[in-house]
């Protein structure tokens, strides 16, 4: 019974080279898996295999490419920044209407502060 064929194992270099290669103006995948000894619809699986890795690995922020670790804080922070906004603005709220109903205010005359304080009767 005869053995089945393996297949080659090609670096992540080699793999790349032969995608570069592909890519360049003037040349075909076909000439480039000629010159290679492999066939072409090799680098066409290599090239979708990148594409979809490199989709993977990176993501678009404002129109700039982020890593995906990067793009997953830069959200996380984004979030962050939109409660503590809210906090700020509750608290703003909270105080600004507490100090309507206050009834205290300071002076500083002569260097030393006076508390004067009015009741609202």
């Amino acid at each position: 019974m005869p053995k089945k064929k393996q297949a080659a194992a090609y670096t992540e270099k080699f793999r790349r080279e032969a995608v570069r290669r592909s890519e360049q103006k003037g040349v075909t995948a076909r000439q480039v898996a000629e010159e290679l000894g492999i066939h072409v619809g090799q680098i066409y699986n290599w090239r979708n295999q990148f594409k979809r890795l490199s989709e993977k690995q990176f993501n678009s922020v404002d129109g700039v490419d982020y890593s995906k670790v990067e793009s997953e804080e830069i959200r996380r922070l984004k979030r962050e920044v939109a409660e503590l906004k809210e906090e700020r603005d509750f608290l703003k709220k909270a105080t600004g209407s507490s100090m309507d109903h206050c009834n205290t205010w300071f002076s500083l005359s002569a260097g030393d502060m006076k508390s004067n304080v009015f009741l609202g009767r």
